[in-house]
């Protein structure tokens, strides 16, 4: 199994049956998302709507509501992603830091 299929089955088992973990306090900050991307995701990612991703098997965000339903990956934020593989920090986002980046995720949809 190649590296970038592996962590797209790591991400894809991660996701399946992820309830729904939404933020109750309002309408997320986009600007506030679009700074959580550059920080700790822009590494990997593309993070803005043109771009190819800085690590070659890294999705740009822009696609992955292709992929996972985009509140799949609420809950998963909320524990801390870990994929298994060295590329991929761990790290966890509060509830309001969740709502902001899954916010500006949504504006990179066509």
């Amino acid at each position: 199994m190649t590296g970038y299929l592996k962590i797209v089955v790591a991400l894809s088992v991660m996701l399946v049956g992820v309830s729904r973990f939404a933020y109750a306090g309002g309408a997320p900050n986009l600007e506030a998302g679009e700074h959580i991307a550059q920080t700790f995701c822009a590494k990997c990612h593309a993070v803005e709507t043109v771009g190819k991703s800085p690590l070659e098997p890294a999705p740009p965000f822009r696609t992955f509501h292709k992929k996972w339903p985009l509140e799949n990956l609420e809950e998963a934020l909320a524990e801390g992603i870990v994929v298994g593989h060295e590329a991929m920090p761990a790290f966890e986002l509060s509830t309001e830091q969740i709502s902001d980046l899954i916010g500006y995720m949504r504006t990179l949809e066509p």
